[in-house]
């Protein structure tokens, strides 16, 4: 898994796994999900993070509960 911020573009991608993107579907007003051949996400990328969250460059935290 990979998170990639995009200050620049003011985009955020989250990458589940490495397999090729056949089909991009922007399913919300800048939110977008990257398909692999099985149909599966495997790609989500956020347009516009700063207008969502104006401290989102500030910092970024993972959470990870138990299960």
């Amino acid at each position: 898994m990979k998170l990639v911020v995009h200050k620049d573009d003011d985009a955020l991608y989250l990458r589940l796994d490495d397999t090729a993107i056949v089909e991009s579907e922007e399913v919300s007003d800048g939110i977008i999900l990257d398909y692999n051949a099985e149909g599966k996400v495997v790609g989500v990328e956020v347009l516009y993070i700063s207008q969502r969250s104006p401290n989102s460059w500030q910092q970024i935290l993972l959470e990870t509960t138990p299960s």
